[in-house]
């Protein structure tokens, strides 16, 4: 690591013991370290649709059964996966910081598997249920003779997720705003800053004068306008980030 990179870890180590407040927005390649998989997998099952054919309200209405295969296919795969150290290293910083708030894109789980406890899902989560019709959380879905899983309501229950051309969550979009205004340090991780809503967070805690943090493979349009921008996997550069803070909390 060049010592300018270590300057800038020891820099930012500073300012996250100094904040009262730490958010943090975590994308697609956080997961992708973890080897979650994709939409599809090449040659694989459903190889020959195209994710909006399947995660939207008309494919459910329309065809529940399929939609239902494709996302008991998707749970599958991703009960195979783990949290990586990325994952885990946000954790640690839980218990080292005063407060540090999650907002994640993913709906895989992994960040509270790994033990953050102050999660905000803004595309749901795919190990939960829902009504369609009321909206009841429900955990547990059989599948009795082929048989779909219906609500106590008389409404068909579908996974937890925000699908194509649906909004997000109101509760949790309006949560994560106000930690992007009000966080003195905000974290952009994994995310390439183009879907939004959530892309606009980082930006919003720009301009209200955080310290904005971006680490990622790739450039994005975050890149010019973070206080640092980390190029390279969270699982490499988080950990080096929590060692630093821990040394100097002692």
């Amino acid at each position: 690591m060049s010592e300018q990179s270590i300057a800038a870890i020891e820099t930012l180590a500073k300012k996250l013991l100094e904040a009262k407040l730490v958010g943090v927005l975590t994308g697609a390649g956080v997961s992708k370290e973890s080897g979650v998989p994709t939409f599809r997998e090449e040659d694989g099952l459903w190889n020959k649709f195209r994710p909006e054919e399947l995660a939207n309200v008309d494919a459910f209405i329309s065809n529940p059964k399929r939609v239902w295969e494709w996302y008991n296919w998707r749970r599958d795969l991703m009960s195979k996966v783990n949290p990586n150290p990325g994952h885990y290293a946000l954790a640690e910083l839980e218990s080292l910081l005063t407060e540090i708030v999650i907002i994640t894109q993913n709906i895989d789980n992994l960040h509270i598997d790994a033990g953050n406890t102050n999660v905000v899902e803004l595309h749901g989560n795919i190990q939960r249920n829902k009504c369609h019709s009321c909206g009841k959380q429900v955990k547990e879905v059989s599948f009795e003779q082929d048989e779909l899983p219906m609500c106590d309501c008389g409404g068909m229950i579908r996974p937890d997720i925000v699908w194509f051309g649906e909004m997000l969550p109101q509760k949790e979009i309006e949560y994560a705003w106000d930690v992007a205004q009000k966080a003195e340090v905000f974290l952009s991780i994994g995310t390439s800053t183009v879907v939004y809503p959530a892309a606009a967070l980082p930006f919003e805690a720009v301009q209200v004068g955080a310290y904005v943090v971006e680490i990622n493979p790739e450039q994005t349009l975050l890149t010019p306008v973070a206080d640092i921008a980390f190029q390279g996997p969270s699982g490499v550069i988080l950990p080096q980030i929590v060692e630093a803070v821990r040394c100097l909390k002692g």
